[in-house]
């Protein structure tokens, strides 16, 4: 996934941006309302995480911006047991879901993928694709009932493939979700080395992933 954080405190963003690259999402990180209007406004996510109390003023005005751009992007609320005005104003104002602080990393997690699964078309946790089971938080494969290992960058890009299976994903499509911001070092080629590494732990099973030159990839099963 591509998640935008609005935090503030310095601990809780370094704790919550570690955890979610470990999983291989991509996680940029903004302090600021003007900051985080800004990168709404030239990047799409699959889900917000977004504090209330903020340096230069409230997460509803964040989320203003972000509905005012039409953008139906979840929203999750971070939140203080003090800041029920706040929040109530947040959940009026269109956030999706909310966590009280503090709050166990886990928590943060299987809120974030619920609120991308109820977003997108997968509705169950777990995705049966030919003979791969998929279940994005056990980070678990297995294909033809044998586990299969991942790296966190082939897991988060058979998670991006599997959301958008038959369909042709363009490369530049599957590296805006798999690298954040901050990775400038890494070049959109990046994306060519993890496919080829996929493409060879899915060697030997019912599904495989087409290139179609000029256009991207393509993730099929075998009938």
């Amino acid at each position: 996934m591509r998640l935008l954080l609005v935090e503030d405190t310095e601990d809780v963003a370094e704790a919550i941006v570690a955890s979610f690259a470990r999983r291989g999402d991509a996680v940029d990180h903004v302090t600021t309302v003007e900051a985080a209007a800004e990168t709404i406004c030239v990047q799409e996510y699959d889900v917000v995480i977004l504090d209330i109390m903020l340096p230069d003023g409230s997460g509803t005005d964040v989320l203003k911006a972000l509905r005012s751009a039409r953008k139906q992007t979840p929203v999750l609320v971070l939140t203080a047991r003090a800041d029920v005005g706040d929040l109530v104003a947040a959940l009026d104002g269109g956030a999706d879901d909310y966590v009280v602080k503090p709050f166990h990393l886990r928590e943060i997690h299987a809120r974030v993928r619920a609120l991308a699964r109820r977003a997108g078309s997968e509705r169950a946790g777990i995705v049966e694709f030919g003979d791969l089971v998929f279940d994005p938080a056990g980070r678990s494969l297995d294909i033809g009932g044998s586990p299969v290992s991942l790296t966190r960058r082939e897991f988060s890009l058979l998670e991006i493939m599997l959301a958008n299976r038959g369909r042709v994903i363009p490369k530049e499509r599957i590296f805006d979700r798999m690298f954040s911001f901050n990775e400038e070092e890494v070049g959109i080629n990046t994306v060519e080395i993890h496919v080829a590494r996929l493409r060879r732990k899915l060697e030997g099973s019912r599904v495989q992933i087409r290139t179609l030159r000029g256009l991207g990839y393509q993730l099929v099963a075998e009938h």
